[in-house]
């Protein structure tokens, strides 16, 4: 029988999954030439090759691809297996992205969540837009993304997390002059975001052509310049609800951004599972 260590086909697993000798080397938590030996010796053994190299990527020969189709279910079986009382000894980083609403929202009580069940799990959190959420869990570059909705691709598996009610405010200052009959700048979030196309939406319900509309990538950024008596923008209630300084100009739209947790179909890691589950917990209905 071959000479092949748990370790091989753990190696083998995370390359598959995040396409570089350098990223599985991270996740694992070792360096690049050590993740290079396992693989030469993975190969020796069986005698024959696992990748090949397309541009920075390694991408699997086609035996390459069955070995690690036949390995997924088994090491994720084996795992479950031995991680003493369920997950409670799970150790590892989860890199987490999370859209700057749900930071705001939900992310403080699910860190603190992981932090009391799963202490020797790391969340490595970036906060980003939609977008390039979705782009970095597709390229595998994030495990768990919380982002606005809703998201539907063959590669996904979501979960509901509630949505957020929008409200549209301006500076008291601001608020007069519209009564007056001034026009106001209108702020909000970038073109591809779903703030964005429900602003659009609004304000064609209300028959206005959409004027110019200048953008910004940070909600709490877009609070402060309307705040400022700068224009009037579309903000979640979530994060102006108190705020001082603001007033609500326009009746709320009929709808609020969505929000959704999802993970790559692929995924077997039983402490991703585990955390997509409790993501499926999570309400930020506001």
């Amino acid at each position: 029988m071959n000479r092949i260590a748990l370790y091989h086909l753990e190696t083998l697993l995370w390359i598959a999954r995040l396409g570089t000798f350098a990223a599985a080397a991270e996740r694992l938590n070792t360096t690049q030439p050590a993740i290079s030996a396992r693989v030469r010796e993975l190969e020796a053994q069986l005698g024959y090759p696992l990748f090949r190299r397309e541009g920075r990527r390694m991408a699997l020969t086609v035996r390459g691809r069955q070995l690690v189709r036949d390995t997924e279910p088994l090491w994720a079986a084996l795992e479950r297996t031995l991680a003493p009382d369920g997950l409670a000894g799970a150790r590892g980083v989860v890199r987490l992205g999370v859209g700057e609403i749900a930071a705001a929202s939900c992310l403080p009580g699910f860190v603190a969540q992981v932090e009391r069940d799963l202490p020797a799990v790391t969340l490595d959190i970036t906060i980003s837009l939609t977008a390039q959420l979705l782009q970095d869990l597709l390229g595998a570059t994030s495990d768990l993304v919380f982002l606005a909705g809703p998201v539907a691709s063959p590669g996904l598996v979501t979960t509901s997390l509630g949505a957020v009610a929008l409200r549209w405010m301006a500076s008291p200052t601001t608020a007069a002059r519209m009564t007056a009959g001034a026009v106001a700048p209108i702020w909000s979030l970038p073109r591809h975001s779903p703030l964005h196309q429900i602003l659009l939406e609004t304000l064609a319900e209300r028959g206005q052509s959409p004027p110019p509309i200048a953008t910004c990538t940070n909600v709490r950024a877009l609070i402060d310049i309307v705040a400022q008596g700068q224009g009037l923008a579309l903000l979640p209630e979530t994060m102006v609800r108190g705020t001082p300084g603001l007033v609500e100009v326009w009746p709320r739209p009929r709808r609020g951004i969505e929000f959704q947790a999802a993970i790559r179909a692929e995924e077997s890691d039983p402490v991703v599972l585990d955390l997509f589950r409790r993501a499926g917990m999570l309400r930020i209905d506001g």
